[in-house]
């Protein structure tokens, strides 16, 4: 006797539901894909920021830090203050600090001036490689950070003019917005304050403020 025999086999319509579903899944696993990606890159560019701000934080402190009494001779032929700044200064922040390293033995000062600026929204140090300099002087510049919309700075004039409240929060009316030589008495140039307030804004972080104590005089 002859066994018939059944030929099993997919329908077109199962052929396209498995189809389907495929492309379902790969659609789902790319999309989990892309933003595990995505995800990764946000935290990779968020990095590289935060450390961007660190590092310029570190510069600025470290040249606060090493702030010396030492006024300098500009470009033209004035004396002006080892620290200037503020709203009726040249540059927001302008410093004579030391420990500026000297591994090649070039014929200079271990000190070094030093000036911030912000233009637009990038924030720039420079220094100059003598101290007392001629209009043939050129300055070295470096764009430190950048998406910055304010950088300002506030000086105090001595510590007994600190005040707090009850919460510890520093009253500030006794900070002064400018730091520059009086004009009214030639030749009487300012020691540097006792202690420095800076202020920046940055793009995607907000307000970030730090105050610094001066080496004393």
């Amino acid at each position: 006797m002859r066994l018939s025999q059944s030929h099993g086999g997919f329908t077109l319509v199962e052929v396209l539901i498995a189809m389907a579903i495929t492309a379902l899944v790969a659609v789902v696993a790319y999309s989990g894909f892309s933003a595990a990606l995505s995800g990764a890159e946000s935290l990779r560019v968020a990095s590289l920021r935060a450390n961007d701000i660190h590092q310029t934080l570190r510069l600025l402190s470290r040249d606060l830090r090493q702030v010396v009494n030492r006024s300098v001779v500009d470009e033209f032929g004035q004396r002006v203050p080892a620290l200037s700044g503020g709203e009726l200064a040249r540059d927001t922040l302008s410093l004579t600090r030391a420990g500026w390293h000297n591994s090649t033995a070039a014929p200079r000062s271990a000190l070094q001036r030093v000036h911030w600026w912000l233009d637009g929204e990038d924030l720039w140090r420079g220094y100059f490689s003598v101290l007392d300099r001629t209009e043939a002087a050129e300055q070295i510049e470096t764009l430190v950070l950048d998406r910055v919309t304010r950088f300002e700075v506030r000086f105090l004039p001595s510590v007994a003019l600190i005040e707090s409240d009850r919460d510890d929060v520093i009253d500030r009316r006794n900070w002064q917005e400018s730091w520059i030589a009086d004009l009214s008495q030639p030749g009487q140039i300012p020691p540097p304050p006792v202690a420095v307030e800076v202020l920046l804004d940055v793009i995607g972080l907000g307000e970030v403020r730090r105050v610094y104590v001066l080496p004393g005089r």
